[in-house]
């Protein structure tokens, strides 16, 4: 966007979903989904193709697998997921993510950048980095510690952000109301620069934060909590909670900085994070280098 005009953008972005069309056409099916159609030698091959061999590979306990039915929903290893799924992903937008970023290009303006439309690129880029290092280190690392560290770099950013609104808006005589797309600050120019700062350094702060633990890991645990038969239905309803909280925020975010004025709108987000990590460190279990099936027992309490 720095470089291009949006309609050239637009077209430029045709290019990612054409490749993914491409290599889907060569992609087989995989092997557990092969295997509750009955269809062991296709299954065999995937594996070969996704492995380079079998080995190492032990059938999973298929059974009488069944369609998912609402009645399924009174089973711990399926009621639990689910909850844990759709709390992730509303949590993951109720964190202030695109708040977020709907201030970005504005708070550069604040700083006095010379190009304030850096910004995009600039968020762009820690957003990349990070991701890359959460993918580097999540193994390791595990998905818990890092939604963790992740959530309470978020409460932090989120709080100092708040805190530059309430520097620069606080006082009686400014008007409750804020237009994304206006200046953020009544303050005299010097001391808008140098606060302007502390909304560069914590919205950095934040992006670096939510790239590391909750941007990736909540799509990344939705693929391994779900049983085989519920994960289609399971998956989709998460899904969906996503979009549906992100179309929400979105909405009725300028709603929200009217009542509570922007610095109440960005430590509500702050309170969210911090529920968020009390959800990881009660309800949400370790995956890392569990099979299926010892996650779903750990949910049955076996």
């Amino acid at each position: 966007g720095w470089v291009l005009e949006w309609r050239w953008l637009a077209v430029l972005g045709c290019a990612p979903p054409s490749l993914m069309l491409l290599f889907m056409c060569v992609m087989p099916e995989t092997p557990r989904f092969l295997l509750t159609q009955h269809r062991r030698q296709e299954a065999m091959a995937a594996l070969r193709f996704l492995w380079g061999s079998e080995q190492g590979w032990e059938d999973p306990p298929i059974g009488a697998e069944q369609s998912f039915r609402l009645a399924l929903l009174r089973q711990p290893a399926i009621y639990k997921p689910f909850i844990i799924g759709v709390s992730l992903m509303a949590f993951q937008q109720l964190s202030g993510v695109n708040a977020i970023m709907f201030y970005a290009e504005t708070i550069f303006e604040e700083a006095k950048f010379k190009d304030s439309s850096l910004a995009s690129v600039v968020v762009g880029v820690i957003q990349v980095l990070f991701t890359a290092v959460a993918a580097l280190i999540m193994d390791r690392a595990g998905r818990r510690l890092l939604l963790v560290l992740s959530g309470v770099v978020m409460v932090f950013s989120t709080s100092a952000f708040g805190t530059y609104f309430k520097l620069t808006q606080g006082g009686p005589g400014n008007s409750s109301h804020v237009a994304l797309s206006g200046p953020v600050s009544t303050e005299p120019v010097d001391a808008s620069v140098g606060l302007a700062w502390l909304a560069v350094g914590s919205m950095c702060l934040f992006i670096a934060g939510f790239a590391v633990g909750w941007g990736p890991i909540p799509w990344l645990l939705m693929s391994e909590i779900f049983p085989l038969h519920v994960k289609g239905v399971a998956t989709g309803v998460c899904v969906l909670t996503n979009w549906l909280m992100a179309f929400l925020v979105t909405k009725e975010f300028s709603s929200l900085m009217e009542v509570l004025r922007p610095y109440g709108a960005f430590w509500l987000a702050s309170a969210f994070c911090i529920f968020s990590v009390l959800f990881t460190l009660f309800c949400v279990p370790e995956t890392k280098g569990k099979t299926l099936e010892q996650i779903t027992a750990h949910f049955e309490g076996r």
